[in-house]
Protein backbone atom coordinates (compact mmCIF):
# COMPACT_ATOMS: atom_id res chain seq x y z
CA UNK A 1 0.00 0.00 0.00
CA UNK A 2 1.26 3.67 -0.58
CA UNK A 3 2.26 5.36 2.72
CA UNK A 4 1.22 8.86 1.04
CA UNK A 5 -2.36 7.81 -0.27
CA UNK A 6 -4.03 8.57 2.66
CA UNK A 7 -6.24 11.56 3.83
CA UNK A 8 -4.88 13.99 6.68
CA UNK A 9 -7.15 13.56 9.60
CA UNK A 10 -9.21 16.54 10.11
CA UNK A 11 -10.69 15.48 13.42
CA UNK A 12 -8.64 13.96 15.98
CA UNK A 13 -9.40 12.72 19.64
CA UNK A 14 -6.25 12.26 21.92
CA UNK A 15 -6.97 9.97 24.80
CA UNK A 16 -4.89 8.87 27.51
CA UNK A 17 -5.18 6.25 30.38
CA UNK A 18 -5.05 7.92 33.82
CA UNK A 19 -3.02 4.78 35.32
CA UNK A 20 -0.31 5.27 32.79
CA UNK A 21 2.88 6.79 34.17
CA UNK A 22 2.82 10.35 32.15
CA UNK A 23 -0.19 9.41 29.68
CA UNK A 24 -1.93 12.19 30.84
CA UNK A 25 0.73 14.97 31.42
CA UNK A 26 1.13 14.21 27.46
CA UNK A 27 -2.64 15.32 25.99
CA UNK A 28 -1.93 19.24 26.19
CA UNK A 29 1.19 19.12 24.39
CA UNK A 30 -0.28 16.95 21.38
CA UNK A 31 -3.32 19.06 21.08
CA UNK A 32 -1.59 22.38 20.97
CA UNK A 33 0.74 20.64 17.99
CA UNK A 34 -2.29 19.78 15.84
CA UNK A 35 -4.23 22.90 16.08
CA UNK A 36 -0.94 24.98 15.63
CA UNK A 37 -0.80 22.95 12.45
CA UNK A 38 -3.78 23.53 11.12
CA UNK A 39 -6.06 20.81 12.38
CA UNK A 40 -9.53 21.86 12.19
CA UNK A 41 -10.91 20.11 15.17
CA UNK A 42 -8.65 18.35 18.04
CA UNK A 43 -9.86 17.43 21.22
CA UNK A 44 -8.20 15.30 24.39
CA UNK A 45 -8.26 13.69 27.65
CA UNK A 46 -8.91 10.82 29.54
CA UNK A 47 -10.33 7.37 28.24
CA UNK A 48 -12.53 7.60 31.32
CA UNK A 49 -14.38 10.74 29.86
CA UNK A 50 -17.99 10.11 29.42
CA UNK A 51 -18.71 12.91 27.32
CA UNK A 52 -15.32 12.58 24.98
CA UNK A 53 -16.54 8.50 24.84
CA UNK A 54 -20.34 9.54 23.43
CA UNK A 55 -18.55 11.91 20.46
CA UNK A 56 -16.20 9.02 19.73
CA UNK A 57 -19.44 7.09 19.47
CA UNK A 58 -21.08 9.55 17.40
CA UNK A 59 -18.47 9.37 15.07
CA UNK A 60 -17.33 13.14 15.60
CA UNK A 61 -13.15 12.10 15.07
CA UNK A 62 -11.49 10.22 11.93
CA UNK A 63 -8.65 9.59 14.13
CA UNK A 64 -7.44 7.98 18.13
CA UNK A 65 -4.81 9.02 19.27
CA UNK A 66 -3.95 6.52 21.96
CA UNK A 67 -1.58 7.41 24.63
CA UNK A 68 -0.09 4.39 26.75
CA UNK A 69 0.99 0.85 26.58
CA UNK A 70 -0.29 -2.61 24.18
CA UNK A 71 -2.87 -2.33 27.36
CA UNK A 72 -4.31 1.21 26.21
CA UNK A 73 -4.01 0.00 22.34
CA UNK A 74 -6.56 -2.66 23.49
CA UNK A 75 -8.95 -0.59 25.01
CA UNK A 76 -8.83 1.99 21.84
CA UNK A 77 -9.49 -0.94 19.73
CA UNK A 78 -12.54 -2.23 20.90
CA UNK A 79 -13.52 1.75 21.37
CA UNK A 80 -12.72 1.98 17.31
CA UNK A 81 -13.15 -1.48 15.81
CA UNK A 82 -16.98 -1.39 15.52
CA UNK A 83 -16.93 2.59 14.49
CA UNK A 84 -14.24 2.25 11.91
CA UNK A 85 -12.03 4.54 13.36
CA UNK A 86 -8.60 4.19 12.99
CA UNK A 87 -5.64 4.06 15.79
CA UNK A 88 -2.26 5.37 16.16
CA UNK A 89 -0.66 4.59 20.07
CA UNK A 90 2.21 6.21 21.22
CA UNK A 91 3.67 4.49 23.89
CA UNK A 92 4.56 6.15 27.25
CA UNK A 93 6.49 2.68 28.63
CA UNK A 94 8.22 0.07 28.00
CA UNK A 95 8.40 -1.61 24.12
CA UNK A 96 5.05 -2.49 23.15
CA UNK A 97 3.78 -4.37 19.37
CA UNK A 98 0.80 -2.37 19.14
CA UNK A 99 1.65 1.10 19.89
CA UNK A 100 3.56 3.02 16.93
CA UNK A 101 5.71 5.75 17.84
CA UNK A 102 7.76 6.38 21.17
CA UNK A 103 6.82 9.46 23.22
CA UNK A 104 9.80 11.17 23.01
CA UNK A 105 8.94 10.54 18.79
CA UNK A 106 5.72 12.10 18.77
CA UNK A 107 6.45 15.57 17.28
CA UNK A 108 8.44 13.11 14.01
CA UNK A 109 5.31 11.02 14.00
CA UNK A 110 2.58 13.98 13.73
CA UNK A 111 4.46 15.66 11.07
CA UNK A 112 4.14 12.47 8.89
CA UNK A 113 0.27 11.91 9.85
CA UNK A 114 -0.46 15.28 8.53
CA UNK A 115 1.85 14.90 5.39
CA UNK A 116 -0.72 11.44 4.79
CA UNK A 117 2.38 9.78 4.74
CA UNK A 118 0.84 6.60 6.60
CA UNK A 119 -0.79 3.52 6.24
CA UNK A 120 -3.43 1.84 7.72
CA UNK A 121 -2.45 -2.38 9.61
CA UNK A 122 -5.94 -4.40 9.56
CA UNK A 123 -5.91 -6.54 12.76
CA UNK A 124 -8.55 -9.17 12.82
CA UNK A 125 -10.72 -9.49 16.10
CA UNK A 126 -12.97 -12.37 17.22
CA UNK A 127 -15.98 -13.04 18.45
CA UNK A 128 -16.27 -14.80 21.34
CA UNK A 129 -19.60 -15.83 22.70
CA UNK A 130 -20.64 -18.36 26.37
CA UNK A 131 -23.49 -20.76 25.84
CA UNK A 132 -25.18 -22.39 28.82
CA UNK A 133 -27.15 -24.99 26.80
CA UNK A 134 -29.27 -23.15 24.38
CA UNK A 135 -29.09 -19.96 26.06
CA UNK A 136 -26.35 -16.93 25.23
CA UNK A 137 -24.67 -15.15 28.25
CA UNK A 138 -23.22 -12.63 26.41
CA UNK A 139 -21.03 -11.93 23.43
CA UNK A 140 -17.70 -9.97 23.26
CA UNK A 141 -15.19 -8.56 20.76
CA UNK A 142 -11.22 -9.41 20.90
CA UNK A 143 -8.62 -8.39 19.91
CA UNK A 144 -5.98 -10.36 21.78
CA UNK A 145 -6.91 -13.53 23.17
CA UNK A 146 -10.18 -15.44 24.87
CA UNK A 147 -8.80 -17.79 27.81
CA UNK A 148 -10.80 -20.50 29.36
CA UNK A 149 -9.11 -21.66 32.69
CA UNK A 150 -8.78 -22.88 35.77
CA UNK A 151 -10.45 -20.90 38.93
CA UNK A 152 -9.86 -20.87 42.25
CA UNK A 153 -8.35 -24.59 42.81
CA UNK A 154 -4.76 -25.39 41.49
CA UNK A 155 -6.13 -28.46 39.27
CA UNK A 156 -6.43 -28.78 35.99
CA UNK A 157 -9.32 -28.54 34.15
CA UNK A 158 -11.07 -30.56 31.09
CA UNK A 159 -12.05 -28.57 27.95
CA UNK A 160 -13.21 -30.08 24.91
CA UNK A 161 -12.23 -28.46 21.88
CA UNK A 162 -14.20 -29.12 18.68
CA UNK A 163 -13.61 -26.86 15.54
CA UNK A 164 -16.06 -26.45 12.74
CA UNK A 165 -18.04 -29.20 14.89
CA UNK A 166 -15.72 -31.79 14.95
CA UNK A 167 -13.72 -32.96 18.00
CA UNK A 168 -10.11 -31.88 18.16
CA UNK A 169 -9.22 -33.12 21.69
CA UNK A 170 -9.76 -32.69 25.11
CA UNK A 171 -7.27 -30.61 27.20
CA UNK A 172 -6.72 -31.55 30.97
CA UNK A 173 -4.36 -28.59 31.45
CA UNK A 174 -4.53 -25.27 33.43
CA UNK A 175 -6.24 -23.63 30.40
CA UNK A 176 -7.11 -23.40 26.43
CA UNK A 177 -5.99 -19.88 25.03
CA UNK A 178 -7.61 -18.90 21.26
CA UNK A 179 -6.11 -15.96 20.18
CA UNK A 180 -5.48 -13.35 17.38
CA UNK A 181 -2.33 -13.04 15.67
CA UNK A 182 -1.97 -9.46 17.66
CA UNK A 183 -2.44 -12.08 20.86
CA UNK A 184 -0.05 -14.19 19.95
CA UNK A 185 2.84 -11.77 21.47
CA UNK A 186 0.57 -11.39 24.47
CA UNK A 187 -0.42 -14.17 27.06
CA UNK A 188 0.48 -16.84 24.56
CA UNK A 189 3.62 -16.39 23.86
CA UNK A 190 4.16 -16.90 27.75
CA UNK A 191 2.37 -20.19 27.00
CA UNK A 192 5.12 -20.95 24.96
CA UNK A 193 2.95 -20.21 21.29
CA UNK A 194 4.74 -19.39 17.96
CA UNK A 195 4.61 -15.32 16.76
CA UNK A 196 1.96 -14.46 14.53
CA UNK A 197 2.38 -11.96 11.52
CA UNK A 198 -0.29 -8.97 12.30
CA UNK A 199 -1.43 -9.77 8.59
CA UNK A 200 -2.93 -12.81 9.40
CA UNK A 201 -6.40 -14.02 9.78
CA UNK A 202 -5.87 -17.49 11.53
CA UNK A 203 -7.01 -18.70 15.11
CA UNK A 204 -4.20 -19.78 17.42
CA UNK A 205 -5.28 -22.45 19.99
CA UNK A 206 -2.87 -23.26 22.53
CA UNK A 207 -2.82 -25.00 26.51
CA UNK A 208 -1.73 -23.68 29.25
CA UNK A 209 0.30 -26.30 31.58
CA UNK A 210 -1.17 -29.10 29.70
CA UNK A 211 -1.05 -32.10 32.15
CA UNK A 212 -0.94 -35.98 29.72
CA UNK A 213 -2.80 -34.13 26.83
CA UNK A 214 -2.58 -32.33 23.44
CA UNK A 215 1.19 -30.07 24.58
CA UNK A 216 1.21 -28.10 21.27
CA UNK A 217 0.00 -25.03 19.42
CA UNK A 218 -2.16 -25.11 16.35
CA UNK A 219 -2.82 -22.37 14.14
CA UNK A 220 -6.40 -23.01 12.60
CA UNK A 221 -7.62 -22.43 9.29
CA UNK A 222 -8.47 -18.79 8.33
CA UNK A 223 -12.44 -18.57 9.03
CA UNK A 224 -12.85 -21.90 11.04
CA UNK A 225 -14.81 -21.57 14.49
CA UNK A 226 -13.94 -23.07 17.62
CA UNK A 227 -15.93 -24.14 20.46
CA UNK A 228 -14.72 -24.66 23.80
CA UNK A 229 -16.57 -26.98 26.42
CA UNK A 230 -15.63 -27.55 30.03
CA UNK A 231 -16.28 -30.23 32.34
CA UNK A 232 -16.46 -29.48 35.67
CA UNK A 233 -17.09 -30.52 39.23
CA UNK A 234 -17.15 -30.10 43.14
CA UNK A 235 -13.64 -29.41 42.65
CA UNK A 236 -12.64 -28.21 39.31
CA UNK A 237 -13.71 -24.91 39.20
CA UNK A 238 -13.41 -23.06 35.69
CA UNK A 239 -14.21 -19.38 34.24
CA UNK A 240 -13.97 -17.56 30.98
CA UNK A 241 -11.54 -13.73 30.19
CA UNK A 242 -11.47 -12.04 27.03
CA UNK A 243 -8.83 -9.58 26.99
CA UNK A 244 -7.69 -9.77 30.36
CA UNK A 245 -10.91 -8.80 31.53
CA UNK A 246 -12.51 -10.24 34.62
CA UNK A 247 -12.88 -13.66 34.49
CA UNK A 248 -16.73 -15.00 34.42
CA UNK A 249 -17.57 -18.39 36.29
CA UNK A 250 -18.18 -20.91 33.96
CA UNK A 251 -20.23 -24.31 34.75
CA UNK A 252 -20.12 -27.92 33.57
CA UNK A 253 -21.04 -28.28 30.18
CA UNK A 254 -20.69 -24.49 29.30
CA UNK A 255 -19.69 -23.74 25.62
CA UNK A 256 -17.50 -20.39 24.38
CA UNK A 257 -17.67 -20.46 20.59
CA UNK A 258 -14.67 -18.41 19.00
CA UNK A 259 -14.95 -17.12 15.36
CA UNK A 260 -13.24 -14.82 13.26
CA UNK A 261 -15.22 -10.98 13.67
CA UNK A 262 -16.39 -8.81 10.81
CA UNK A 263 -15.39 -5.70 12.79
CA UNK A 264 -11.20 -5.19 11.97
CA UNK A 265 -9.24 -3.21 13.97
CA UNK A 266 -6.86 -0.34 12.09
CA UNK A 267 -3.88 0.70 12.84
CA UNK A 268 -1.79 3.77 12.03
CA UNK A 269 1.91 2.98 10.65
CA UNK A 270 4.44 5.04 9.47
CA UNK A 271 6.77 2.16 9.34
CA UNK A 272 7.22 -0.80 6.60
CA UNK A 273 5.33 -3.85 7.37
CA UNK A 274 9.16 -5.57 7.86
CA UNK A 275 8.72 -3.39 11.38
CA UNK A 276 7.11 -6.24 12.88
CA UNK A 277 10.31 -8.10 12.43
CA UNK A 278 12.14 -5.26 13.35
CA UNK A 279 10.95 -5.23 16.92
CA UNK A 280 10.72 -9.10 18.15
CA UNK A 281 14.10 -8.83 19.51
CA UNK A 282 13.86 -5.46 21.15
CA UNK A 283 10.06 -6.78 22.53
CA UNK A 284 11.25 -10.05 23.78
CA UNK A 285 14.72 -8.65 25.29
CA UNK A 286 11.68 -6.94 27.21
CA UNK A 287 9.90 -9.45 28.78
CA UNK A 288 6.29 -7.30 28.50
CA UNK A 289 4.19 -10.75 29.76
CA UNK A 290 5.66 -9.67 33.11
CA UNK A 291 4.55 -6.12 33.79
CA UNK A 292 0.88 -5.02 34.14
CA UNK A 293 -0.93 -3.88 31.33
CA UNK A 294 -1.22 -0.23 30.85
Amino acid sequence: MDSHSHPVPQRILILAYPATPGALEQVEPLMTYLKDAGVPQVAGGSFLDKDLLERLQAKDFDLLIALGGDGTMLRAGHLCAPLGIPVLGINMGRVGFLTEIRKEEWQQGMDLLLQGRYRLEERMMLKAELWRGETSLGSWLVLNEVVVCRGRFVRPIRVQACVDGYTLTTYVADGVIAATPTGSTAYALAAGGPIMPPELRNILLIPVAPHLSMDRAIILSQGACVELRVQTDAEHEAVVSVDGHSPLPLENGDQVSVQSSDLTVHFVRFEDPGYFYRNITAYMEQNPSTGARS
